[in-house]
């Protein structure tokens, strides 16, 4: 008799964003990013200390895991070799049509050796490689807690697919069922990716750059170019291989084309100055992407018939474009989980393993939860490595000494629980700031976060305020959609409004955070504004701080007055 799995581990490893999660019984033990922990951003190795951490919580070892849930299947990239040699074809796609099928088996066999090396890490367990995609829907669909919704998924590529449309059914044993695929080398994503790398920013980490940057310019340069190069079909898109040439999966082969920038400009090196065709250029890029995803939308409101929206993969963290989904009132409501990119694929791949072993364990722990990581409650604090830091250990009123600190201009880091799913510093690993404080945005990018001057800042509210602020009208959790803001907002608190009258929203519940929740209502007692701005605990370049000593390193490293560690006030 077949045995079912009771402790799965999920992986997203040896590609980007490592990360690991764990089920016992179907439940979620928990789900932490190995950069979080290692210190290295967007990290491709081994999740070594996630695993580790993991099964500690459990009280497991390696050798107690039943099963590993791996984010990609290997049979599907060679599937696609077949499919690249027809391109030959094609005058458009002949040229690379051989090292695409290379390169694509040469995934599928490294992708096989790397199933096998974790078979080898786990003696007990089998090794089961999940759908790329499929583990997006389940991550979103379950995270959402709702009974039944849409699911869209929209990343650069996983196996062959960019982009599905499923629908998705039950909470304790969440299933979908992908109604719709764009397969490469049709991909949204590979095309924000490539514009990103021409316009000089790292692809694959700095794409929330070129969307902020788009807010200063003119789409109307290179709307033609954008509405030729991705062409909107009754299905869903095209990419135009004349503008974005055929990924290979080989290096050394450009992802934009001779004509591409001779309709554009020549590639900008990081260190050369930004123009106005740079912005335009983002601008233009931003606004077809925002077209697309509305589109996408509708199509999956029309294939599924649901009033509710999920949304997963890497283009769902453009947060405007999910404001424009939300704005164009095809959902009653839309949800993007904390953790919408590759890392959040290793929650639904231990998910897909958990529901194909047809378990009479309902699903726990996932649906609307973001603090999932390791937490250092009870952990001594060592400053003397530090000498120019000191402590002093905060009463009960630590949510109102906080709110007091910022209040008077203080610009403070705020470490407490368990570290989040997901980009996005949610009240746990944030640097809080007033946004009444003159130059507030200024004095954050230039001395604590060393970053682009353009880069604006989210604000984080009360819930049951939200609407005083922000014309959203529904709930912002994980701070993945922007919001229109109102009049009071424009008057009030104009520091946390983008260029383009937006602003990306987190909302937060006294259940969600209770200390943040606090900490904004105090806030707003002393200024009349309960809005803060919240960005990451990090600088440019580094990892959202997930451990004491990277919270340490940070406030002594960057232009940070004070940081909040545990209930432990540290300054310099």
């Amino acid at each position: 008799m077949k045995r079912t799995p009771s402790v799965i581990l999920g992986l997203c490893s040896y590609t980007h964003d490592s990360s690991a999660a764990l089920l016992v019984d179907g439940e979620l033990v928990g789900f932490v990013e190995e950069e979080r922990l290692s210190e290295q951003k967007h990290t491709k190795l081994y999740p070594a200390r996630a695993v580790g951490w993991l099964l500690d919580q459990a009280k497991l070892s390696a050798t107690d895991v039943d099963a590993v849930a791996y984010n990609f299947q290997p049979a599907r990239y060679l599937a696609e070799s077949p499919a690249a040699l027809r391109m030959a074809l094609s005058p458009m796609t002949r040229d690379r049509s051989l090292a695409r099928a290379h390169g694509f088996a040469k995934v599928a066999l490294r992708t096989r050796r790397r199933l096998r090396v974790l078979g080898s890490q786990f003696p007990s367990a089998r090794v089961t490689p999940v759908l790329h995609h499929r583990a997006h829907q389940l991550t979103a669909f379950a995270s959402s807690g709702w009974e039944e919704a849409a699911v869209l998924v929209v990343d650069s590529l996983g196996e062959r697919q960019t982009t599905t449309i499923a629908h998705g059914h039950g909470v304790q044993r969440p299933r979908v069922q992908t109604l719709e695929a764009i397969n490469d080398p049709d991909s949204l994503g590979y095309v924000y990716g490539a514009v990103t790398e021409h316009l000089g920013w790292r692809r694959g980490d700095e794409e929330g750059t070129v969307m902020a940057l788009a807010a200063l310019a003119d789409p109307a340069r290179f709307r033609h170019l954008f509405t030729t190069a991705v062409r909107t079909t009754a299905m869903g898109f095209r990419i135009h291989p004349g503008y974005f040439p055929t990924r290979t999966l080989t290096s050394g082969y450009p992802r934009t084309s001779r004509r591409f920038v001779a309709e554009t400009c020549p590639e900008r090196h990081p260190s050369e100055p930004l123009t106005d065709v740079h912005r335009d250029l983002a601008a233009a890029l931003q606004e077809r992407t925002e077209q697309v995803m509305v589109h996408l939308a509708r199509r999956a409101r029309v294939l599924t018939g649901s009033r509710r929206l999920c949304v997963g993969g890497g283009v769902a963290t453009n947060c405007v474009s999910i404001g424009k989904i939300i704005e164009a009132g095809i959902f009653d409501e839309v949800f993007v989980p904390p953790a919408p990119g590759d890392a959040g694929t290793a929650i639904g791949a231990a998910l897909a393993v958990h529901v194909d072993a047809r378990t009479p364990r309902p699903v726990a722990g996932i649906a609307r939860r973001c603090y999932l990581g390791p937490s250092y409650e009870d952990q001594p604090l060592d400053l003397t490595p530090r000498p120019g830091l000191h402590q002093k250990t905060l009463g009960i009123e630590t949510a109102e000494f906080l709110a007091d600190q910022l209040a008077h201009g203080v610009i403070a880091g705020l470490f407490q629980g368990g570290v989040e799913a997901g980009p996005r510093a949610l009240g746990n690993r944030s640097i809080l700031a007033s946004p009444l404080e003159p130059g507030v945005v200024e004095r954050l990018n230039a001395t604590v976060k060393f970053r682009e001057p353009f880069r604006p800042f989210a604000p984080m509210v009360p819930a049951e305020r939200a609407a005083e602020f922000f014309t959203l009208g529904q709930p912002a959790p994980y701070m993945s959609m922007a919001s229109g803001v109102t009049d009071l907002t424009r008057e009030r608190v104009p520091a946390i409004v983008h260029a383009n009258g937006t602003s990306r929203l987190q909302t937060v519940t006294r259940l969600q955070n209770p200390f943040m929740h606090a900490v904004l209502t105090a806030f707003g007692r002393r200024t009349g504004v309960p809005v803060l701005i919240n960005t990451s605990l990090n600088v440019k370049g580094k990892p959202i701080c997930g451990t004491p000593e990277m919270a340490l390193d940070c406030l002594a490293s960057s232009g940070l007055d004070a940081l909040l560690l545990e209930g432990r006030w540290i300054t310099k």
